[in-house]
């Protein structure tokens, strides 16, 4: 899903990633900083949740770093474990990187309490400290994921808050809190270009 615009300048290419303003996921290829501040209005708002350690983590706690989120429950059986194991790519690339935080939030944050979200991180090899598996207020998880991260199965349509939220998208956030990349994560080939996609934005000038 990701896409993604080759500039040259000179001899040296340039790989610049779009920026995402709505839940169709329209990209926007956007250079000077003066663009980018008049274009793009959307970020991920003030979020407060609780993460396997039983640490509370809020937007403050990203702020300045990339970041990618994911959505998930410890019972699942059908995309969560291919999403998590592929997602262990990403871990192992940038394992407690200061600049990088991996936030998997539970949909059903009513049964994933801490102490379940610690024995899913055990199982899954989960070790990295800039991976937080979330839980907290249900209705503020899933306003967060349709709203702000736009993470919904079909592309552009809003459910009703109490409808079960069960995607495979994750989604990349730059040091700015703007979206700018949704990825397949029960694709390996995807999660690899996520991990691609990361370095960039590692080089990216912060506007």
């Amino acid at each position: 899903m990701a896409a993604s615009l080759i500039t040259c300048s000179g001899s040296t290419e340039v790989k610049q990633l779009p920026y995402y303003n709505t839940s169709d996921f329209s990209p926007l290829f956007l250079s000077s900083s003066k663009e980018i501040k008049q274009k793009v209005q959307h970020t991920i708002p003030a979020f407060s949740f609780t993460d396997q350690n039983g640490k509370q983590i809020t937007d403050h706690q990203i702020d300045g770093k990339i970041h990618i989120a994911n959505f998930i429950f410890t019972s699942c059986v059908s995309i969560c474990p291919v999403m998590t194991k592929h997602l262990q790519l990403i871990q192992k690339e940038f394992y407690n990187n200061p600049e990088v935080a991996l936030l998997s939030f539970s949909v059903t944050p009513w049964i994933d309490n801490v102490s379940r979200l610690h024995q899913f991180a055990v199982q899954n090899k989960i070790t990295a400290s800039n991976w937080h598996l979330l839980t907290g207020n249900m209705s503020q998880i899933y306003t967060l994921a349709r709203k702000s991260y736009f993470a919904e199965e079909d592309l552009g349509f809003t459910k009703d808050s109490t409808q079960f939220l069960h995607t495979e998208h994750i989604i990349l956030v730059d040091k700015q809190r703007r979206i700018r990349g949704i990825y397949n994560g029960t694709l390996e080939l995807e999660v690899q270009q996520l991990s691609a996609d990361i370095r960039q934005l590692l080089k990216e000038n912060n506007y």
